[in-house]
């Protein structure tokens, strides 16, 4: 007579390596993004092209590029305004690369789990 309760037939022990092995090759492609997303860069401009701002996928900055008119000695505080929105959206560029490439992978469940990337 068959035991009843456990895993009849083995059936909850395959499905859970089944499980494992998904597991590792999602993580694998976490991981693949995540070395991808660090090599590229995203740009991002304020005051209309005066202040462009480079960042990397690690949220490096990597250049600032200033056009010369908006090198006001008179008035530094609006040239620190623009550098300042120029970096954020160039992070949220990073932040939004990051959160579809994690959405592409767990099919939208994982848009809830900052720092992955």
């Amino acid at each position: 007579m068959a035991k009843r309760g456990g895993f009849p037939g083995g059936g909850m022990p395959g499905n859970m390596a089944n499980l494992m092995k998904q597991a590792q090759k999602m993580q694998r492609k976490m991981e693949e993004q995540a070395k991808e997303l660090e090599t590229k860069e995203f740009t991002a401009t304020a005051g209309g092209g005066a202040v462009e701002v480079t960042v990397n996928g690690k949220k490096e900055l990597q250049k600032v590029k200033l056009s010369e008119e908006v090198v006001d000695p008179d008035d530094i505080e609006m040239l620190e305004d623009l550098i300042v929105a120029a970096i954020n959206e160039a992070m949220r560029q990073v932040d939004e690369e990051s959160t579809s490439a994690m959405n592409k992978l767990t099919g939208g469940m994982g848009g809830g789990m900052p720092g992955m990337f």
